[in-house]
């Protein structure tokens, strides 16, 4: 009974915990209000346009006027407290969609080619327009800014800052709004990357089917916020228990029968790839195409100085500082925790010594679908309280770039990595055109690689 209970102990602070995490994401976020302009409920007014008006990928404009017309059709709407938008229109065809220059705030800009937008509806029913807005003259012999004028074909228009264009005029508010915004993303991104690192570490696999995982847990969370309606906190935790679930799914289904049958890692490999394929496209069958917004608010801002944040994000950096500290908590005081790093060291030495290696290797990938669950949930709010079938695997390269940025197989290394990637994508974008911005991490990984490959806090290895 003694020896039950001693087992059981380190589960009652981490059940405390995620309690904690849920309740904490519920205050940074609640169901959206009125002052959102909400899709169309009316079946008759299927096809729309939608989007949000910020100044930057984080700062939402309020009172800013948008009129479509076409076929005889004038709609307008007026964004909200969160800059959403949209405008319901009587069917397919050409339309064409304008931005009122005179409700923009003063000192600001819109950029002169993007003022009125001509858009087909038709292959979607939901088409997202952005409008580019600056400072007065930023957009002085800038074209376009890379823009092609078609939104996102999806129609979510919410607010990935890959669909907008960096300002092409660097300031000091900026570089703030950059290194905040980086930092947030390296965060969310170690989350992920601990995951892959701790399941490379005690199985010697390199899991491509790990993004989907990622989708798996904001997929869950849009679920049950905005198909079920349940409170915020009530979904996180939810999300957490089934990424949970999810995991060991993973491990019980496949990854134990191939280690008890001594599959080869190469086989192993492609296996990962396929269920990522699998995987991939089921979320695609099931929540169609597009991008589907939450009904979360996360429209809340708090202005530090010459940049504005959102409190949804400072909520996400809370969760994630949190979270990995209790991650090295785990690793560094809990008998669990030691025996995961020993099988990471040598498995076949753990085994001997009489550790259940099989056990530790399940509560890896418990630990890892969860921690890679929540960190889908933080990245929806990222990217603007949106979900996509694909959205982990966009980031999949980032999460490996992560883990071997840091060192493969060292979960610190990993936090490292994913740190240095973050802050690296978002202040690239300061010079850079958005699109680019992954290219220039992947970059920096080669760099660093030829330089030091073990990565920056791996271990040098004699071979041979």
């Amino acid at each position: 009974m003694e020896t039950t209970l001693r087992r059981t102990r380190w589960w009652f602070p981490l059940i405390a915990l995620l309690v904690a995490v849920g309740a904490a994401i519920g205050l940074g976020a609640a169901p959206a209000d009125a002052t959102s302009t909400p899709a169309p409920t009316d079946p008759s007014q299927t096809y729309q346009f939608q989007g949000i008006v910020r100044s930057d990928p984080q700062t939402p404009l309020a009172g800013v006027v948008i009129t479509a017309t076409g076929d005889g059709f004038e709609g307008t709407a007026t964004t909200g407290a969160d800059g959403r938008w949209s405008i319901a229109v009587p069917g397919p065809g050409a339309y064409t969609v304008t931005i009122d220059e005179a409700t923009i705030p003063s000192g600001l800009q819109v950029n002169p080619e993007h003022v009125s937008r001509e858009f087909t509806i038709g292959t979607t029913n939901s088409q997202g327009v952005l409008f580019q807005i600056g400072e007065p003259g930023s957009f002085d012999g800038a074209g376009s800014g890379g823009d092609d004028g078609e939104g996102t074909s999806s129609g979510s228009g919410s607010g990935s800052s890959s669909g907008e264009s960096s300002s092409s005029r660097f300031s000091w508010s900026q570089l703030g709004q950059r290194l905040f915004t980086g930092l947030n993303f390296g965060l969310l991104l170690a989350l992920g990357a601990i995951g892959i690192t701790l399941i490379f570490g005690t199985t010697g696999v390199n899991n491509f089917a790990h993004g989907e995982m990622l989708t798996f847990g904001a997929l869950v969370f849009y679920m049950l916020t905005t198909a079920l309606h349940l409170p915020v906190w009530l979904s996180v935790l939810g999300v957490l228990v089934a990424s949970a679930a999810f995991g060991w799914l993973h491990d019980a289904a496949i990854f134990r029968p191939l280690r008890r049958r001594r599959v080869g890692l190469v086989q192993v490999l492609i296996v990962t790839i396929g269920l990522s394929i699998a995987l991939r496209y089921f979320f695609q069958f099931l929540f169609g195409g597009g991008s589907e917004t939450l009904a979360v608010d996360n429209s809340a801002v708090i202005s530090f100085g010459t940049f504005n944040v959102r409190v949804s994000n400072i909520v996400s950096m809370v969760v994630s500082v949190i979270i990995l500290l209790a991650v090295a908590f785990f690793l560094t005081r809990t008998r669990i925790g030691k025996a995961t790093r020993a099988v990471s060291d040598n498995s076949g030495l753990a085994a001997a010594s009489g550790i259940n290696v099989d056990r530790v290797i399940r509560i890896v990938w418990v630990l890892a679908g969860t921690l890679t669950g929540l960190s889908g949930v933080l990245y929806a709010y990222f990217v603007g309280a949106s979900v996509r079938w694909d959205m982990g695997f966009i980031i999949l390269l980032l999460l490996f770039a992560s883990v071997t940025l840091g060192g493969l197989g060292s979960a610190f290394g990993a936090l490292v990595g994913a740190v240095i990637i973050g802050l690296a994508t978002e202040l690239s974008t300061l010079w850079l055109p958005t699109d680019l911005r992954f290219a220039v991490a992947l970059v920096i990984l080669i760099l660093v690689l030829l330089l030091r490959p073990q990565g920056v806090l791996g271990r040098k290895e004699r071979i041979g």
